[in-house]
């Protein structure tokens, strides 16, 4: 979640992300500082592509075997295939999304490419991640918060470098959807059973070179984020091992979890 205007003097999460799976969306810069975190810690492609992975697995589920029909996407990020709102209405075309980012180019590749089925409902808004109430309110014109909503908050948190905050914003936006609901979350780590430790110098020339700055968080950090809800089987893992189709899936650091709200 970057700022109000486009800036392409300085590497940006959503465009040097886009870089790392191998789209087109981004600049000379992004490739340069993004080429150089690839160089300090290789491990940061294959995250990339896991926590894509992740989030199909996820909302292939949450329609498929929980019939979830409403999602809420905070911290988008840039479009490419295979967007929440494309593997949800391919199952359920009546699937309503709502897509929450507030970097200028995302927003300008959100409205030319997040377009949904007739039948459902695509929608973006440029919002905050740090103010939930007005992503809940602006949410509201789309969703129908009296029915069940998955809240996908993938990577995003780690950009909110107080922690306390970063639970709040959490607790808030949980409170406001029905039981039935869900959390999808993703979250770099720097724990070391999962390989985390490189995470650090790497993030430290991150911050110290593009925007937004990041943090990464222990699993036990991670793991209360979802304080109040049911943790899905097979809980906090690594996001490459979550529900994946194939044991051989490398582990990276980056945990992925989906809770049911009670």
């Amino acid at each position: 979640m970057g700022g109000a205007r486009l800036d392409t003097s300085v590497a940006h999460n959503a465009r040097v992300w886009n870089y790392w799976i191998g789209g087109k969306d981004n600049y000379e810069v992004d490739q340069r500082v993004g080429a150089h975190v690839a160089g300090m810690f290789p491990l940061i492609r294959d995250i990339a592509r896991a926590d894509r992975w992740f989030l199909g697995r996820a909302v292939r589920f949450l329609a498929e075997e929980r019939g979830v029909r409403q999602f809420l996407d905070i911290g988008t990020g840039l479009p490419t295939a295979d967007n929440t709102h494309d593997i949800a209405q391919r199952i359920a075309p009546d699937s309503k999304i709502v897509y929450v980012d507030n970097d200028p180019i995302v927003l300008a590749h959100a409205r030319t490419l997040l377009t949904g089925t007739s039948e459902g409902r695509t929608d973006y808004i440029d919002a905050d991640v740090h103010d939930p109430s007005a992503i809940l309110q602006r949410a509201s014109g789309t969703l129908d918060f009296d029915r069940p909503v998955a809240v996908m908050m993938l990577g995003i948190l780690n950009f909110v470098l107080d922690y306390e905050a970063a639970r709040d914003i959490v607790r808030k936006v949980m409170a406001q959807v029905p039981a039935g609901s869900y959390l999808v979350l993703t979250h770099p780590t720097h724990d070391a059973e999962v390989g985390g430790e490189g995470q650090i110098p790497a993030m430290k020339f991150w911050n110290e070179n593009a925007t937004p700055p990041i943090t990464a968080r222990s699993g036990a950090e991670i793991t209360a984020f979802f304080e109040g809800l049911e943790l899905v089987e097979p809980g906090l893992v690594s996001c490459a091992r979550w529900r994946a189709d194939d044991d051989s899936a490398a582990t990276v650091p980056q945990y992925g979890a989906v809770a049911v709200k009670p």
